[in-house]
């Protein structure tokens, strides 16, 4: 029996839209939506076509935004926004690639595809054919019959029969028209009647038949509101009713005949697909390597040769010195070599080296163990290389200058490494080159790296060591098993990086990775391994004077709310608050829980009208005590390293899509800068005897940058002068300069950066929103190019997909053009602030890298740099050293940016000393 399959061509279109990043073809042409929707219809076709599926397929498509129902009711869909301007010029594209596949593409002027799929679905029923609908559109389910017609839910991969309609709307396929129009849709803007939803649409269905009879008994219903509604909208229900109704004479402009399915052509598919570089898609025709996410085309840019498919059990075991010098001497002949190791642990501080893994070319790779064996001392250990030895050999390639190391995450290795005597250089790091390439279009774990440009998926740790009680160390793992995971990783890094080199060159990258990112992970190594020294009694001493006030505060929350609860619970607090002390504004959640985040409370707390004013300052500060003694105090003393006496954090380089260094393990950079507490956390960072700390912080680096990129006079000639910048602020915008004036002068100056919205301002300042716009506006007049900077930042932003910091960092914003305006607006405000924040970051990490060899120039080098602190650098030194080390340090972080970016500001840099890191501020 013939089976036509009717694709509902659009919402394939906006689910492709929405499901890939910004992609641009070989002409520069965006192509996301083309591709994913490439994508999604191969899929489906290719599926079907296994299944012995369809006989007959077609995609119907939108003619246009207009249809017959805009002649019945003027407002249909007026409320729909335009599609996205880089989504207008693929619908063309996407047609071509239904055509591509030998599909009819249909659309009709006038008509929706929703009608024209009910018109061949009617006439291809009338002949007898089966006939499925692959789509969810709610409007498709009245046309659902068991037997003769379904629906495919691709997302969801489900067939929708009558028992699916029926418990969705309550009633069957013939009466779901009844439903929606009664219930309307704000999407379409079919009105309905006013305060009635699906259940209630569907009880009265139910109980009547249809809209007319709902109608006609409205007069007798219990008197309310929902008897009002009906007798007062009841011409909104029946326009309602017919627009909801599909059409099902349309004439077909394509005979069912023409819509025989017969496999997926060769020639013209292949055509399409070359003609946009879908590179991934040409390889299922068998042409070039795989790979799921197409990367611009640029012209010129070479294309490494086809991987082919990793081969676990052709990686090499080396037991014996004769076969690690074989593989040196490869290394050494290639000129590159990837480099992997195994430890015990993920603190590289503490871990014991238990091997080491090399590749020299795809599936040319193997696994050096070397502390193998189980952890008693009767353990049978396997035949492995002796340590001292195998390392000594290793030592010789590592530090080979003529040999380039490749690594991910390379930072971890040179760390571990280091502790065995050997100091890597030089190197490539792959997760660096992925962020400086892609940084905000996904991760760049090696796992999701490996999926997204190989095609691979990488062996999982679990598998290899187990869960739970039974899991083992790496170093229980037999050998065979060791070599396949820790050989993998080499394997796999070295195909990250052949992917990954050219296309620095050819899109932009070069410059931002060579002389800014890819020193940093040997800087950040030195970093770590030197920790800082914390001052363990202080911090019991601390823990203890917080749990007494924590304590306390506990005491005061309890009597202020009229009994104990959890402070901790949101759920018993948003009880307390907005049920048994009556506050005004509560806002629940999706789960029906008030919200207590840190907003709401600090609107409570600033309104001093409410009776929950006090309670909630409490809680403020029993919430930031709470977690200053479990994130810093208590938890800092147990992650001093026995073997050094000092706290070793890890710092991410990939962590921040701008680019700034996050720290975690423990972060040290989320301590309190400007409140006491803080304060007595950072005097517990000390140094050694004899020595000092010394705190080196960029002045208000952010603004200096703001005025040399938005190149606004008045803020560059202020700093040239040294001149207080929000005492300037505060008389462009109020006319004075006072305690008060200066603060909020302060708050807008660091807030306009970041994208602030009127409300946003207001909640900062506690102003009303329209108060808070005069003052925006205030800035923008007073300060016009920083208006004209966000502006231009934002239209650049949205029609590249990414921004660019001063030097050549892109970070992408692929949510730019989200139809979530949440999504939007967050992404919005975030590019904005990104080419300021992002250049901010790459002129401290360009002056950590070259702060080592100038110290060092100047007999300096046992200076140490223990800490990056978003804008601050902290060292440790001889008291005999300050005068001379000052100079250097301050030097070089007020040279950084140059010769590569030469600013029209000064970088300001404030230095202080302290026997502790408190008192260097």
């Amino acid at each position: 029996m013939p089976h036509l399959y009717l694709v509902d061509g659009s919402g394939y279109i906006f689910r492709a839209y929405h499901r890939l990043p910004p992609l641009t073809n070989r002409h520069g042409e965006p192509v996301g939506a083309v591709y994913g929707y490439t994508t999604m219809l191969w899929k489906l076709v290719d599926e079907l076509d296994k299944a012995d599926g369809p006989t007959h397929m077609a995609v119907v498509l939108d003619n246009s935004s207009v249809s017959f129902r805009n002649e019945m009711y003027d407002q249909y869909k007026a409320h729909r926004p335009p599609p996205p301007e880089d989504l207008k010029p693929q619908f063309p594209m996407i047609r071509d690639a239904t055509r591509a596949f030998s599909l009819p593409c249909i659309d009709e002027p006038g008509f929706e595809a929703d009608d024209l799929i009910a018109s061949y679905a009617k006439a291809a029923l009338a002949q007898g054919w089966q006939v499925t609908i692959v789509s969810s559109d709610k409007d498709l389910m009245q046309l659902v019959e068991d037997g003769s017609l379904d629906m495919l839910d691709t997302m969801n991969n489900r067939r929708i029969g009558e028992a699916a309609v029926q418990e969705k709307f309550g009633v069957g396929p013939k009466q779901v028209g009844e439903v929606l129009a009664l219930m309307g849709d704000s999407v379409d803007n079919v009105p309905g009647v006013p305060g009635v939803g699906p259940k209630t649409a569907s009880k009265l269905i139910s109980e009547h038949g249809d809209v007319e009879a709902v109608l006609a008994a409205a007069p007798e219903m219990k008197k309310g509101k929902l008897r009002d509604n009906l007798i007062e909208h009841a011409e909104s229900a029946r326009i309602s009713r017919k627009l909801v109704e599909l059409a099902c004479d349309v004439p077909l402009p394509c005979p069912l005949e023409d819509m025989t399915l017969a496999g997926i052509p060769d020639a013209p598919l292949r055509a399409f697909l070359e003609h946009h570089g879908f590179k991934s898609l040409l390889a299922k025709l068998g042409q070039v390597a795989d790979a799921p996410v197409d990367t611009p085309d640029v012209p010129g840019m070479p294309e490494p040769d086809p991987d082919p498919p990793c081969e676990h059990d052709g990686y090499e075991t080396v037991v014996d010195l004769e076969t690690l010098d074989r593989w040196i001497a490869e290394a050494r002949s290639t000129g590159y070599v990837a480099v992997d190791t195994e430890t015990t642990g993920l603190d590289a501080t503490r871990a014991t080296l238990v091997g080491v893994s090399l590749c020299t070319a795809p599936n040319r790779a193997c696994y050096v163990p070397l502390a193998h064996g189980g952890s008693d001392m009767f353990a049978e250990k396997p035949v492995q290389l002796d340590q001292e030895a195998a390392l000594a050999n290793l030592k010789e390639l590592l530090e080979d200058s003529s040999v380039l190391k490749i690594g991910h995450n390379l930072k971890y290795d040179l760390i571990v490494l280091a502790r065995a005597g050997i100091m890597v250089a030089p190197y490539d790091d792959t997760i660096v080159m992925s962020f400086d390439l892609d940084a905000g279009l996904h991760g760049h774990g090696m796992d999701e790296l490996a999926a997204t440009h190989l095609s691979h998926s990488c062996i999982a740790y679990k598998d290899v060591v187990g869960t739970g009680k039974k899991q083992l160390g790496f170093h229980e793992v037999d050998l065979k098993t060791a070599t396949r995971y820790a050989a993998e990783d080499a394997d796999v890094t070295l195909r990250l990086w052949r992917r990954f080199k050219p296309r620095l060159a050819f899109e932009g990258g070069t410059r931002v990775y060579e002389t800014v990112d890819r020193p940093l992970p040997a800087v950040i190594a030195g970093m770590e391994q030197a920790g800082v020294k914390v001052d363990a009694d202080a911090l019991a001493a601390l823990s203890t004077d917080f749990a007494h006030q924590i304590a306390a505060l506990e005491t005061e929350i309890h009597g202020l709310a009229g009994g104990p609860f959890t402070i901790g619970s949101p759920k018993q607090l948003g009880d307390v608050l907005f049920e048994r002390m009556g506050i005004k504004g509560g806002r629940k959640g999706k789960s029906g829980v008030y919200s207590t985040d840190v907003t709401e409370l600090e609107r409570i707390a600033a309104d001093k009208e409410s009776p929950g004013r006090e309670i909630a300052a409490k809680v403020l500060d029993w919430r930031q005590l709470t977690k200053l003694k479990n994130t810093y105090t208590d938890a800092l003393q147990a992650q001093i390293n026995p073997a050094t006496g000092r706290v070793h954090t890890s710092y991410s380089l990939t962590g921040a899509q701008t680019g700034r260094l996050s720290s975690t393990d423990p972060n040290l950079q989320n301590i309190p800068v400007r409140t006491e507490v803080g304060r007595q956390i950072r005097d517990a960072f000390v140094a050694e005897p004899g020595n000092v700390i010394l705190a080196a912080d960029y002045s208000q680096i952010e603004l200096r940058l703001a005025a040399h990129i938005a190149d606004v006079p008045q803020l560059r000639d202020a700093f040239e002068r040294g001149d207080d910048i929000h005492n300037l602020t505060a008389t462009e915008l109020f006319g004075e300069v006072n305690r008060d004036t200066r603060s909020r002068a302060k708050t807008i100056n660091f807030a306009i950066l970041y994208g602030i919205s009127r409300w946003g301002l207001a909640g900062r300042l506690d102003v009303t929103p329209d108060e808070a716009q005069a003052m925006i506006d205030r800035y923008f007049d007073r300060f016009p190019g920083i208006n004209r900077y966000i502006a231009d930042t934002l239209r650049e932003a949205k029609e590249r997909g990414y921004t660019q910091t001063l030097f050549g960092r892109k970070t992408h914003f692929p949510r730019l053009k989200s139809p979530n305006p949440n999504e939007r607006g967050g992404s919005e405000r975030a590019a904005i602030n990104a080419p300021i924040q992002g250049t901010c970051a790459d002129i401290i990490k360009r002056a950590m890298a070259r702060m080592g060899p100038a110290l060092a120039a100047a007999d300096l080098g046992h200076v140490r740099m223990l800490m990056q602190v978003h804008d601050e650098l902290v060292f440790e030194l001889p008291e005999g050293d300050v005068a001379a080390a000052r100079e250097v340090i301050r030097h070089v972080m007020a040279t950084a940016a140059e010769p590569a970016v030469t600013l029209t500001v000064p970088l300001g840099v404030g230095i202080g000393t302290g026997k502790s890191w408190g008192a260097a501020h």
